[in-house]
């Protein structure tokens, strides 16, 4: 009874967050398309400026979530700054998880020398706080999308590569891996149609989770100045130009704040169950 009430409350836990992404995803899409004003234009400061959530400027319009110092509606920039947070996430952590997988069934299949070389490289970038490897990376090229993601995939594919090793290793040594190769596969057939099938599960959980974990580092470098920069809006850059707001217009850093909390903990929350 005990194991049944738990296993509901993970089900319900991990569904609640499944539906929480897809409506974020949904709302991140349609809100900025059926906005009535460009989220990035300033115009009319003062009629605008620091509205409190649910409040209406000087013309009658209603904000959801107020404005910010520059009289932009919050809602439509943070659902427009989680275009960009997913994108990273998504593309960060699913490149990172497809190069890992890579790496670590070669070096699992292959063995010998290339095995030591690629995971003494995965272990030499791992002994490295991989937040050092990211200010490094942005240090050396212009802060942006395209910098962050490769970045991203750059110092994140380690992890992934570890774990697929382990499982491809483990499957060769299954009784169906030497039937296909006595039977006269090719040594890539064998790898890619029986082995990493049976090895990746590890992996895709890995990149699920990673998926929040690039969210994050994300924004934390768009709040040091170091990704996304403005006026194109991400939910760290927003966080950091409401900092000095935050005892008189909190709303202002909060609402960038709460959004990538929850779909970090959403993110976490969907890979665990799969995990699960």
């Amino acid at each position: 009874m005990r194991e049944s009430r738990a296993g509901l409350r993970a089900v319900n836990a991990g569904s609640i967050a499944l539906a929480a992404l897809l409506l974020l995803g949904l709302a991140v899409i349609l809100v900025p398309a059926l906005a009535s004003r460009d989220p990035s234009q300033i115009n009319d400061v003062l009629a605008r400026r620091l509205v409190p959530p649910f409040g209406r400027d000087a013309h009658g319009t209603l904000h959801v979530l107020g404005t910010d110092r520059f009289g932009r509606d919050l809602f439509v920039r943070m659902m427009l700054a989680g275009r960009l947070s997913l994108l990273v996430g998504v593309i960060g952590a699913g490149v990172s998880g497809l190069v890992g997988t890579l790496v670590g069934a070669l070096a699992g299949w292959r063995r010998g020398a290339l095995d030591r070389a690629l995971m003494a490289l995965a272990d030499l970038l791992l002994a490295l706080p991989r937040i050092v490897l990211l200010l490094v990376g942005v240090a050396l090229w212009t802060p942006g999308l395209m910098t962050i993601l490769v970045v991203l995939v750059a110092t994140g594919w380690m992890g992934v590569a570890r774990l697929v090793r382990a499982e491809v290793i483990a499957v060769s040594a299954r009784p169906f891996v030497a039937a296909a190769t006595a039977l006269g596969a090719a040594p890539h057939r064998v790898l890619f149609t029986h082995v990493l099938p049976n090895a990746i599960g590890p992996a895709l959980v890995a990149t699920t989770l990673g998926v929040g974990n690039a969210i994050l580092l994300e924004s934390g470098l768009s709040f040091l100045g170091l990704g996304i920069q403005p006026p194109a809006p991400s939910w760290g850059n927003m966080i950091a130009g409401g900092r000095d707001l935050l005892v008189t217009a909190p709303w202002v850093a909060l609402a960038p704040g709460l959004a990538l909390v929850a779909t970090v903990l959403a993110t976490s929350v969907v890979g665990d169950e799969w995990r699960d």
